[in-house]
Parts: structure tokens; sequence; C-alpha cells
């Protein structure tokens, strides 16, 4: 299955009137999950990279509320680069996918939004521990 198969973009509608914008995402309606879990990543600078694992339970919805950032995601024999650069964007990554979040811009603020509450067991932090679970060849 091609990485571009696994991913998908999300574009939330723009609810707002003439005070201003007004984006809502509903659980199960405007993302294909029930949530269960909300954080957001905030002051990391363009140097950093977050994320860099891979989820066994978790889907994830990610969404730069303001500024920018990059997320590569990588299923073992492909991978993909998607800029998330607008806040009624969101990138739905399922199950399995290794995902790195970076070039974060000074005014970052990524929401996202999961399936599942935490469970660091069903976490894959090991690049080639992933490449073994998905009988992938590896990129990095």
């Amino acid at each position: 299955m091609s990485i571009k198969d696994q991913y998908r973009i999300l574009e939330f509608g723009d609810l707002g009137d003439e005070r201003g914008n007004l984006v809502v995402v509903e659980g199960a309606q405007d993302i294909p999950f029930e949530i269960k879990r909300v954080f957001y990543i905030y002051g990391s600078d363009s140097e950093v990279v977050r994320g860099q694992h891979a989820n066994r339970n978790s889907e994830f919805v990610l969404i730069n509320v303001s500024g920018t950032s990059k997320v590569r995601v990588d299923n073992g024999f492909e991978e993909a680069v998607i800029e998330l650069n607008r806040p009624r964007m969101g990138l739905y990554l399922p199950t399995m996918l290794w995902k790195d979040m970076y070039e974060f811009s000074e005014d970052s603020v990524l929401l996202v939004l999961t399936n599942t509450h935490y469970d660091g067991k069903e976490y894959i932090r090991d690049y080639g521990e992933f490449l073994k679970e998905v009988g992938g060849t590896g990129l990095k």
C-alpha cells in the first residue's frame, strides 16, 4: 500500500463570520474516531524534532492551530512530508506509521487529537523494532 493511501489530509469548515474565524472539529464526524486525548506542542524551535515513534493502537489528527510545522511519515517502505500551514487543515495518521514533527515556526502550536488514552507500551520508539513489526526495508 502506498504511503499516500495511509494518511489523509482533512479540511475543516470555517464557521466564522464578521467577528472572526471559528473552526469546529467533532470526533467521529470531522475526524474518523472518537477523541479520547488532546495535547499540544508549542515552544519548539526549527531545530527540534518531536515524535520519532510509531503507535500500535493510537490514531492521530494533527492540526497546526498557529504557525507551521512539517510532519514526515514513514511506513517502512516509503515516506512523505506534509507541511501543516493552515488552522483548517488536519493530518489524519492511522496506526503503525512512524512520525517525525519538525521545522516548527516560532509561533507554532501543534494540536494533536487521538483515539486512545496514553499507554507508553503501545509506542514503538526504536526505528529498527518498527521495521521488524511492519516488515519494512527502512529509509533512515
